[in-house]
């Protein structure tokens, strides 16, 4: 393990600055995640810790592994005052991917009985997969309205209620959006795949609440043992792939002509201020508002199904949070409040109580943290934490995050063996790739749940319940 690491409470692990770090670099993990971490997430948070302008430390969340330039799981705040930089490596490619999850009002034993119905229809109803199409089409005004709206465009054009948006981070639109700094490759891209889960690790699954662990909590987000959820997990589809990948391309270039030493290329950034880092910001932004739209539409068409095989069924939504943005806030630094650009790249915002950006109703329980697992193992609803925002600006894991490549799932799984396996567990995957199935069976991530266990032991957020899939429609 070494790589510098000192151990600084049970699940708090720091490398202090050294090498041209500008502040320390801190690990949230037991020992048993830290002794099977790649070395190279060591290495990325060290150079991200490099940064100019970088505050506090530079973090990894439980789930952390070797990602582009920051770690996955990596979160880390800059001081634009301070010469602070904004880097497309620190947020990701799929930008402002996230998890929405809606409460039904149902029981395990109701979806039992149609649960086979209830796949197949969500399966045709929903698209997924690579290069998957929805049925519209945007024109360039409809696009140019996406991006600036987000959940709020989706919601004026009948997708959705204007409640869900209450319920929503950013309350379902980020401002400062800006589509001009959108390539026009960008948004032909997007042009047909709003209402898509695409592939990968995305997916929407129907789950049941197999533990409650904070009965106080779980009552105000309406969790109850038993009780049916539907979670979708998705981002931005092609457009925040094209723009991370051209974005990256230009800071390499523009980090060089702004004087900014880089120990790794992928960690190309510019600064906050410059025309550059607002450009990206701008287009960053947009995605964001694309990324939340889509959920919407993809949740309407999650109650359209529902209603169709489970007639009175609405549906309502608990709470969309993102994990691979840059975001605009304000944090007490040294006993100072300050206006910080906090990356977060698979790592979820975990707002605790009290926080003024959160609805009135988790005014005491602080955010909905929506934690996903793997295909066929557990999920989990967490609740943000005061010391969260201490510790890492608000900050937590964001799912189990990956053991191994997926080269190496392909090498030992086969996609139609793994669905046999499940099935015969009582869970049903509906997917247009048996090799993409392979890719992310279960056993390619790390334990979700000692993920979360140390999430909460290291102050992060504390665990609210436990989720079991039922059906899970896979891209």
């Amino acid at each position: 393990m070494d790589a510098g690491l000192k151990q600084r409470d049970e699940c708090e692990w720091v490398i202090e600055p050294h090498a041209g770090m500008r502040v320390p670099a801190v690990l949230y993990a037991s020992r048993e995640l830290v002794d099977a971490m790649d070395a190279k997430v060591f290495e990325q948070l060290r150079n991200v810790a490099t940064l100019p302008g970088i505050v506090g430390e530079a973090y990894a969340m439980p789930d952390a592994h070797w990602g582009y330039g920051f770690p996955i799981g990596g979160v880390a705040a800059f001081d634009p005052e301070q010469g602070g930089v904004v880097s497309a490596g620190g947020v990701g490619f799929d930008i402002s991917c996230g998890v929405r999850t809606m409460l039904s009002g149902l029981k395990k034993d109701d979806i039992e009985k149609v649960k086979e119905r209830l796949a197949d229809s969500l399966f045709r109803h929903i698209p997924a997969g690579v290069g998957s199409t929805g049925s519209m089409k945007l024109s360039p005004t409809e696009m140019r309205a996406m991006l600036l709206g987000g959940a709020h465009w989706a919601v004026e054009r009948g997708y959705g209620h204007a409640a869900d948006l209450a319920r929503i981070e950013e309350h379902g639109c980020i401002a400062g959006a800006n589509p001009d700094a959108v390539s026009e490759r960008a948004k032909a891209r997007q042009q047909e795949e709003m209402g898509t889960l695409g592939s990968g690790n995305h997916y929407l699954e129907v789950q049941y609440v197999a533990q409650v662990f904070n009965n106080g909590i779980a009552k105000v987000f309406g969790l109850s043992e038993g009780d049916v959820v539907v979670s979708i997990h998705c981002g931005s589809r092609g457009l925040g792939h094209q723009i991370g990948t051209e974005f990256l391309k230009d800071m390499a270039v523009g980090a060089a002509q702004a004087g900014i030493h880089l120990p790794d290329r992928e960690l190309a950034c510019a600064p906050v201020k410059s025309d550059l880092g607002q450009r990206y910001l701008g287009a960053m932004r947009a995605a964001i508002n694309c990324a939340l739209a889509n959920r919407q539409i993809i949740t309407h068409l999650t109650r359209e199904t529902f209603a169709n095989v489970l007639p009175g069924t609405t549906l309502p939504l608990l709470y969309d949070v993102s994990h691979n943005t840059c975001k605009e806030e304000m944090h007490m630094v040294d006993g100072k409040r300050r206006r910080l650009f906090v990356h977060r790249k698979g790592a979820t915002r975990a707002f605790g109580p009290g926080h003024s950006e959160l609805p009135a109703e988790f005014n005491r329980t602080g955010q909905p943290v929506l934690i996903g697992g793997s295909m066929g193992t557990s999920s989990y609803i967490l609740a943000g934490a005061s010391a969260g925002e201490e510790r890492a600006f608000g900050s937590a894991c964001h799912g189990a995050g990956r053991a191994m490549s997926r080269s190496q799932a392909m090498k030992r799984w086969k996609g139609r063996s793994v669905i046999d396996e499940l099935a015969a567990r009582g869970i049903l995957i509906r997917s247009p790739s048996l090799r993409g199935v392979a890719e992310e069976a279960p056993l390619a991530y790390k334990d979700v749940s000692a993920v979360v266990e140390a999430s909460q032991r290291a102050g992060l957020a504390k665990i609210v319940a436990r989720l079991e899939p039922m059906v899970c429609i896979k891209g």
